[in-house]
């Protein structure tokens, strides 16, 4: 079995809740190096970061809409309570300074 198959695995198995989150990868049942590489890999991924909390994770700005930006996000993994996993999406600032000016 290849790392990948058995990083999948192990989140199969871990993921908890329902049957609705059996799909998801849980930050917080992987190194933070696996969950990296698998942000890397996909590109874009929603993963569980705690117990009551998911978000989409994106390797960089490329997965995000033309008006959004990237910021850090950590996460708990096994390994380390503030692991930085990748990206979130948000609204960029660059237009809020643009209409705070009088015209």
């Amino acid at each position: 079995m290849n790392r990948t198959a058995a990083i999948m695995l192990a989140l199969a198995v871990a993921a908890p809740g329902g049957p609705a989150q059996a799909g998801r990868p849980d930050t917080r049942a992987m190194t933070c190096a696996d969950a990296q590489l698998l942000v890397r890999r996909a590109g874009a991924v929603v993963m569980t970061t705690g117990r009551y909390t998911y978000d989409r994770i994106v390797a960089g700005v490329g997965w995000c809409d033309f008006d959004e930006e990237t910021r850090l996000v950590t996460a708990p993994t096994i390994d380390n309570p503030r692991c930085r996993i990748g990206y979130v999406c948000r609204p960029a600032t660059l237009f809020e300074d643009f209409f705070r000016f009088p015209r």
